[in-house]
């Protein structure tokens, strides 16, 4: 009984590693297109430490340190990684309050 859920633990931590390092090469493309470096550095090494090909041993301990890093940066990453809007470009067909027609 016991083995079925250490079982179930383990394929718990596999699964988390996979969705959790594809998820770091998502938000690791979308700031290289930003140009954000620092950020590109970070989801970098979250995605080695979550990597599920070359899994990095880790007790429980660290583990959940890790992983409580990994949540903030990304609970960060939603905000601080946001496209800056770009202001629209007025036509000459538009309607400007007070213009004057030549």
């Amino acid at each position: 009984m016991g083995g079925g859920f250490w079982y179930s633990v383990s394929s718990f931590r596999l699964l988390s590693q996979f969705v959790v390092a594809a998820a770091a090469a998502i938000v690791l493309t979308q700031a290289a297109r930003m140009r954000r470096y620092i950020w590109m550095a970070l989801f970098l090494l979250v995605a080695c430490l979550f990597n599920p090909v070359v899994p990095i041993p880790f007790s429980s301990y660290i583990f959940g340190i890790v992983s409580a890093f990994a949540v903030l940066l990304f609970f960060f990453s939603v905000e601080l990684l946001q496209p800056k809007r770009r202001l629209s470009i007025a036509s000459i067909t538009d309607r400007v309050p007070g213009s004057e027609s030549l």
